[in-house]
């Protein structure tokens, strides 16, 4: 049984329990449904209470509903388009007409302005209109890519830039969106493989490079694999924060781009590539307290601003005492 198998097989338990709590089975249905869960997961191996199977498993936070409401939306969008470039009716199209090129890439610059100023709905709707015109064109969904990515929707911007590449496959940018999309998802394996099709087409583009080198460290080895089902089980559950050291991960990619060592602070990029330190985080970690330190609304705030490509300054950050107090506290009180 393959391990994509199992995530697929846990998705749909999953979706089946929750239709069980949220009311949407009938009472009368109810016991039924409970027993074919349970022989569906004996006959893949999948147990949800097994917390280590559920953390290898688990494509949260995504769901099985939301990654079908994207692909209904996508494939919503392209279809018409594909009809029509394969309708008997019009068997000598050519595509888009000169006009229809012309206006859709109006859009796009009208979008691109309304990205600019953080109107990331109103970017949506004009890259929308600019795919109608144009779905031959891999910018648009580029594009409506990095406006889904920066208003935190990260499962539809996997679907623009997989339908991007689909259209060309030798649109270096789409890789790289795919790629921080992935990563955004917390699926580090997929965010890699996209960054590294991305190189094998443009060699030295620092940005991919950037994003793999940073996904791959993301990627627990096996022997990180235990520890990380030890984990206990309050730390995991942090608001904000995500699984146990992947809390860390993150606030450790937020310092790591920070740079470090203005106005007297310490210098936190080398301070998280330093092993010694980044073995008391993790003992943090697992001792509770990184997950209280990130049920700071702030700095929960901060977190997500990174995600989505938005750097907070370090003025912001250390504005924040609890922040301060930590990066002291790593730097050990040098200047």
């Amino acid at each position: 049984m393959s391990e994509k198998q199992q995530r697929l097989v846990y998705s749909i338990i999953e979706f089946l329990n929750q239709s069980i709590k949220d009311g949407t089975v009938k009472a009368d249905d109810q016991e039924g449904l409970e027993v074919a869960i349970q022989c569906i997961g004996e006959a893949f191996g999948v147990d949800p209470s097994n917390e280590e199977q559920v953390q290898k498993l688990s494509v949260k936070p995504a769901t099985l509903q939301s990654i079908f409401d994207v692909f209904i939306k996508t494939r919503d969008k392209v279809t018409p388009a594909a009809q029509a470039s394969t309708s008997s009716a019009a068997p000598q199209s050519t595509g888009p007409s000169a006009e229809d090129k012309a206006q859709a890439e109006k859009l796009k610059q009208t979008g691109n302005a309304l990205m600019s100023s953080k109107n990331y709905d109103a970017a949506i709707e004009s890259y929308d209109k600019a795919v109608a015109l144009d779905p031959t064109n891999p910018v648009y969904y580029s594009n409506r890519a990095a406006a889904y990515s920066s208003k935190g929707d990260h499962l539809s911007a996997v679907g623009d830039a997989e339908q991007a590449i689909a259209v060309d496959p030798k649109f270096v940018k789409a890789y790289h969106r795919l790629g921080h999309a992935q990563y955004s998802l917390g699926d580090f394996k997929a965010a890699a493989s996209a960054f590294e099709r991305g190189l094998q087409l443009d060699p030295s583009n620092a940005s991919l490079k950037s994003g793999l080198q940073n996904a791959r460290l993301r990627i627990p080895s096996d022997s990180e694999a235990p520890a990380a089902a030890a984990t206990p089980a309050d730390t995991r559950s942090a608001p904000g924060a995500g699984a146990g050291l992947d809390g860390m991960g993150g606030m450790a990619d937020m310092l790591r781009n920070l740079g470090g060592g203005g106005g007297g602070m310490p210098d936190l990029a080398s301070m998280m590539n330093n092993p010694q330190l980044m073995t008391m985080a993790q003992q943090m970690a697992q001792n509770g307290g990184l997950a209280n330190l990130m049920r700071n609304p702030a700095i929960s705030n901060m977190m997500n601003r990174v995600q989505s490509g938005d750097m907070p300054s370090m003025e912001e950050i250390m504005a924040d005492p609890s922040l301060r107090s930590l990066a002291e506290q790593f730097g050990g009180g040098r200047s």
